[in-house]
């Protein structure tokens, strides 16, 4: 089992309604959705409902819509991150709650902030239950809000926020001012703003516990008036002055790194109930500085100093209370993963150092393929995020470090490598990374995952290098994959000319050479798999003039059983395609393949093979259009095969052995026939190796790669 555990029945049980909305609902005559039965739903079920929705990506105007039935479906705390909902669909939904919490975060469909504040505000149980409030990434739109019965619509207006998210949005110095007039404000983020004044803080300075304000690009304050702001915040506990430092020159946040310096060296008294810093990314931070900060505060459990090249103190790792950001070890390294999952240029950071601690490791680290994982997700645009994570993603996952992870986890993980392939296509060394991930046999073989995309992606990236290293990675990758098809998914791929043109190259480039490796055999796997009960997969081959390629192969490569049962087998799925058998009525060819069944040392899987092609052609005498001395020499090979065969251990019963001799008359020409073969194979029997049992060819067959 999972060591996550088995999904909760809860999850499973909601992930079955998302699926069966349409079955469940009717709809309005505006096209948005109602269940069309409901009891009285627990409250928590419903919150989950919502989370399921957006999650699982159904969540829009049409289907938000059952969320009007506010009787039923009692929702407190909503979240409509990422989702693409409009201001009328939000209005009709989610505005009758008597809700307690908002996450409308990054949500599309032209909501903006005004709208949500407006909407929130209409309703008077709101504006005294909101306590959470999130609108990262949003417009505010703040000029468009109108006097309501003249009375002033604005975040002031919601009296019971206690916590407000307004990261990454339009917040101006004037709409703050209303911000900070909230009575019972204790947690504020206004990172990645325009604000240029910071003293509207002093409004809230008595309630106010908690402020993030990372990356404040146009802080129009001295370092005097800045401290002078934060000394006055007497109830702060946590305090995120941090900096992006990859996109800000020697010039940029001067000030605030001063004002940094100044908190860092100021008395006790300053901030007093601080228990929390981070001031990551600034620069001109000094180990002494934090080592007098740190040794002042007795309660201090976290610093955020990762990219300040001040995380290597002694009094940082002898805390043992203190949490750390930072890159002097693996565990600050970890923690700035879990804590700036959603700020990307941390993420890198973290992610570089990350790469260069696990290089070398040979213990399993699901706790760390985690983390990566939720760096890639967080940021699925950011080229540098996934050029460093695919890395190590690979390192975390190489040789057999990959069985000791979560099923689920790996599943996740390869998924989200391969988003990476699609995102990045032109970018070789992201691909390269994630095909090095990819090729591993637990990874392709055991866990779940989409292998008919990874199949296409991997094709079209070899279809665009050449590289011999990533060739024989990519030609193993596809070759185990189009044997994990299903036979709907196969056809599909096998529609696809282009895909035999390129597995076809590769094997004559291999060809010419006369080499034996590891590409070839799984060029040959691949179109081996391709054509099996393929008709159309089978037509594409002869088109593309593989039939003549592949009599060129079984010549030049004769002794060579791993490729010959390779080619022989893709030559058997022809055969059993009785429109195409006309193209395997080659004599040299033929002949050739007979010399294969006849030689008692060859190994027993050609010949397996060798006799499967000529007893599909030979089955058929009215279609035979070569000479009937070859057809005559052809069955009494197969007669004299057969004959041998059933003495030896896998027939074993008395009535299998005769069932088959009685067969044997019956498809040769004549009685003297039989009796020649009966005494050849007589005596054959004392220094024949003979055939093993098709089971035992089967299996060895499938360790070849083919599924036949």
């Amino acid at each position: 089992m999972d060591a996550e555990g088995p999904e909760a029945l809860s999850d499973l049980c909601l992930t079955q309604v998302c699926c069966s909305l349409d079955a469940l609902c009717s709809r309005r005559a505006d096209g948005s959705m109602c269940l069309s039965w409901a009891l009285l739903f627990p409250q928590e079920v419903v919150d989950q409902l919502l989370r399921k929705m957006g999650t699982k990506g159904i969540l829009n105007d049409t289907t938000v819509g059952i969320f009007r039935n506010c009787e039923e479906l009692r929702l407190r705390r909503a979240s409509i991150r990422f989702c693409p909902v409009s201001a009328e669909a939000f209005r009709l939904a989610l505005c009758p709650h008597r809700l307690q919490e908002l996450d409308a975060s990054w949500v599309s469909g032209g909501l903006t902030g005004a709208d949500i504040v407006s909407g929130l505000a209409s309703n008077l149980e709101c504006r005294s239950s909101l306590q959470r409030l999130s609108l990262n990434g949003l417009h505010l739109d703040w000029e468009s809000l109108m006097e309501d019965g003249g009375t002033h619509v604005g975040f002031s207006s919601l009296q019971g926020l206690r916590t407000l998210s307004l990261a990454n949005t339009d917040l101006t110095d004037a709409v703050l001012e209303d911000v900070c007039s909230l009575p019972q404000l204790e947690s504020l983020d206004i990172s990645c703003t325009v604000v240029s004044k910071l003293t509207a803080l002093l409004d809230c300075k008595s309630t106010l516990k908690s402020l993030i304000a990372h990356r404040l690009r146009q802080l129009d304050m001295s370092p005097t008036g800045l401290f002078f702001v934060f000394s006055q915040l007497h109830a702060l506990r946590h305090l995120d002055f941090s900096d992006d430092h990859i996109t800000s020159d020697d010039s940029d946040g001067r000030d605030g790194d001063e004002t940094v310096r100044q908190l860092l060296e100021g008395i006790p008294q300053v901030l007093p109930t601080l228990v929390s810093l981070d001031i990551s990314g600034r620069k001109r931070i000094t180990e002494a500085a934090v080592r007098a900060f740190v040794e002042a505060r007795a309660g201090l459990v976290f610093m955020g100093l990762l990219a300040t090249g001040a995380s290597s103190s002694d009094v940082l790792t002898s805390q043992k209370n203190l949490k750390v950001t930072g890159e002097a070890n693996e565990n600050q390294v970890c923690e700035a993963l879990r804590r700036y999952r959603d700020r990307e240029c941390f993420t890198r950071e973290a992610l570089i150092h990350l790469y260069n601690l696990i290089t070398d490791i040979d213990t399993p680290r699901p706790d760390m393929l985690k983390l990566v994982l939720g760096g890639m997700q967080s940021h699925p645009t950011s080229l540098h995020v996934h050029l460093v994570a695919t890395a190590c993603v690979f390192n975390l996952t190489t040789r057999d470090l990959a069985e000791a992870m979560p099923i689920s986890l790996l599943s996740s993980t390869v998924n989200q490598l391969l988003y990476a392939m699609k995102t990045f296509p032109n970018h070789q060394q992201v691909q390269k990374n994630c095909l090095l991930a990819l090729c591993s046999d637990y990874i392709l073989q055991d866990v779940p995952f989409d292998k008919y995309l990874a199949a296409m992606l991997v094709i079209n990236w070899l279809s665009r290098h050449e590289d011999p290293i990533l060739q024989r990675m990519a030609v193993a990758v596809i070759s185990i994959l189009v044997a994990k098809l299903s036979t709907e998914e196969t056809a599909q791929l096998s529609e696809d000319v282009s895909i035999m043109k390129q597995l076809l190259a590769i094997v004559q480039q291999k060809a010419m050479v006369g080499v034996v490796d590891s590409t070839l055999k799984f060029a040959l796997s691949a179109l081996w798999n391709l054509t099996d009960e393929m008709p159309t997969a089978a037509r594409n081959f002869i088109e593309c003039k593989g039939m003549e390629l592949y009599e060129e192969v079984l010549e030049s490569y004769y002794g060579e059983p791993s490729i010959e049962q390779k080619v022989l087998g893709l030559l058997n799925n022809i055969a059993e395609v009785e429109v195409l058998q006309d193209d395997l009525f080659e004599e040299n060819l033929l002949e050739h393949i007979l010399g294969l069944l006849q030689d008692s040392q060859v190994e027993v899987g050609v010949r397996y093979f060798a006799g499967g092609i000529l007893a599909q052609l030979a089955s058929r005498p009215e279609a035979w259009t070569l000479s009937a001395e070859l057809l005559t020499a052809i069955l009494k090979q197969l007669c004299l095969s057969v004959f041998a065969a059933c003495f030896h251990n896998d027939v074993d019963t008395t009535g299998e052995r005769n069932g088959l001799l009685q067969v044997i008359p019956s498809i040769l020409p004549s009685a003297s026939d039989w009796s020649a073969v009966r005494s050849a194979a007589v005596g054959s029997l004392g220094h024949s190796s003979g055939l093993q049992s098709k089971r035992f060819t089967l299996q060895q067959h499938a360790g070849e790669g083919g599924r036949d």
